[in-house]
């Protein structure tokens, strides 16, 4: 991701200096396996001495180990030189997804491969000093359940709900988009930084699951709708190749657009969003003012294979609303796709095929017009999974995209 503009201390300059150095020792051991300290300094083009200390305080840290050394292949008579690589226990980067009402944790190693994940749920009104230690708490349970540790992570990806502003806009209202949201942004990073010495990256968690989906799908993105279906619903577009959150961050916040005049109050304030109508909470409560026994997701699947039809209209009535809304969406800025995830939208497939009926007669009638509409490839981990591909890649998607001021990311200790 792109660096903001802004006037460094020698401090910082020396911090990002290290920083720097470390990361393409971690990318040689990681693409060639074991290593001297003499191998090492050859191909990253660094001093021996410089090598010695950055070794020595990832071998601190456990970021690597010392497997050997090169004594079967050594020449001569000299000293046998340690060959170092990277522990298959330490984490190296951790995605985190905050949600209304549960939060994700995806932690990879220096592969970029998973190597733990899992949720742990939190009531609606819970503070942020509650979610934080949820996700403490549940990031300590995989590390033990899974044999990680997280001495050494190089960075952390973390998603939070709602507007996330630029850093020179105003906050959204305390209270709107769940509660003490100005909070997410002063105190997570900085929560989870102290706790785990390592640079921070915060972003709204839906604009990251469109991240993850993007790359995944492969190929060009340039001009995308991804809505989530989730204890809230989330956008994101993709416009021109570039993700795009707009002057103060509500670009995409389609879960807040105005559906149903004078319905029921929404989170944020206003009545009849989209979100009364089609997050997981409302389709389940509506669900069970007809009748169905509906209380998870799990028996919501059930009641979807049985084909119980209390449950299929409500999808259906659902399904139609966001329909609407996508299709004033696509006619405004012609998305050559549109992607719907979450996990109710991979259990539920009417909503699919709902959402392109609706949008189907909200366009012009002409097939140039209409955008191919599918489910989204990943599973409800897809924010946290997304804001371990910001981690991972310097993405065209992110091209000219705001970050949080300097200030606010931790720089991993020198």
């Amino acid at each position: 991701m792109p660096s903001m503009v802004s006037m460094e201390t020698p401090t910082e300059v020396h911090a990002l200096v290290r920083r720097t150095h470390k990361e393409r020792v971690l990318r040689a051991l990681r693409e060639r396996g074991a290593l001297s300290r003499g191998e090492i300094a050859k191909i990253v083009g660094l001093s021996r001495t410089t090598v010695s200390e950055i070794t020595r305080d990832l071998l601190r840290r456990g970021a690597i180990v010392v497997v050997d050394t090169d004594a079967a292949v050594r020449e001569g008579s000299g000293r046998p030189a340690e060959r170092l690589a990277l522990d298959p226990r330490s984490a190296q980067f951790m995605g985190v997804d905050f949600g209304h009402r549960r939060v994700r944790v995806a932690v990879a190693d220096a592969a970029h491969e998973i190597v733990a994940s899992g949720r742990q749920r939190y009531q609606e009104d819970a503070g942020w000093p509650e979610r934080i230690s949820a996700a403490f708490g549940l990031i300590d349970r995989l590390g033990d359940e899974c044999g990680v540790h997280f001495h050494a992570l190089q960075g952390i990806g973390i998603g939070v709900t709602g507007p996330y502003p630029r850093s020179s806009a105003p906050h959204a209202p305390e209270g709107a988009f769940g509660p003490g949201f100005a909070a997410a942004r002063d105190d997570v990073d900085v929560s989870f930084a102290e706790r785990f010495g390592a640079s921070v990256i915060v972003d709204n968690n839906t604009r990251f699951a469109a991240l993850a989906e993007a790359i995944t799908g492969g190929g060009a993105v340039d001009d995308l709708l991804y809505v989530r279906l989730s204890d809230g619903v989330g956008g994101a577009l993709v416009v021109g190749g570039r993700l795009v959150g707009g002057a103060t961050g509500l670009a995409g916040e389609l879960g807040h657009v105005t559906i149903e005049p004078g319905g029921p109050l929404c989170r944020c304030g206003k009545a009849g969003c989209l979100e009364t109508v089609a997050s997981v909470p409302a389709i389940m409560a509506a669900c069970r003012v007809r009748g169905a026994d509906v209380g998870s997701l799990d028996e919501l699947r059930s009641a979807v294979e049985r084909g119980d039809p209390a449950v299929e209209q409500v999808l259906r009535d659902a399904a139609s609303a966001l329909g609407r809304v996508v299709g004033m969406v696509a006619m405004a800025f012609n998305p050559a796709e549109v992607v719907i995830g979450g996990e109710i939208a991979h259990l539920a497939p009417v909503i699919v095929g709902q959402v392109t009926a609706t949008v189907a007669t909200e366009l012009f009638p002409w097939a140039a017009a209409k955008p191919a509409i599918r489910c989204a490839q990943l599973s409800d981990d897809d924010g946290a999974l997304g804001a371990l591909a910001a981690l991972f890649h310097s993405s065209p998607l992110f091209a000219g995209y705001p970050e949080p001021a300097a200030s606010r990311i931790s720089a991993l200790p020198a």
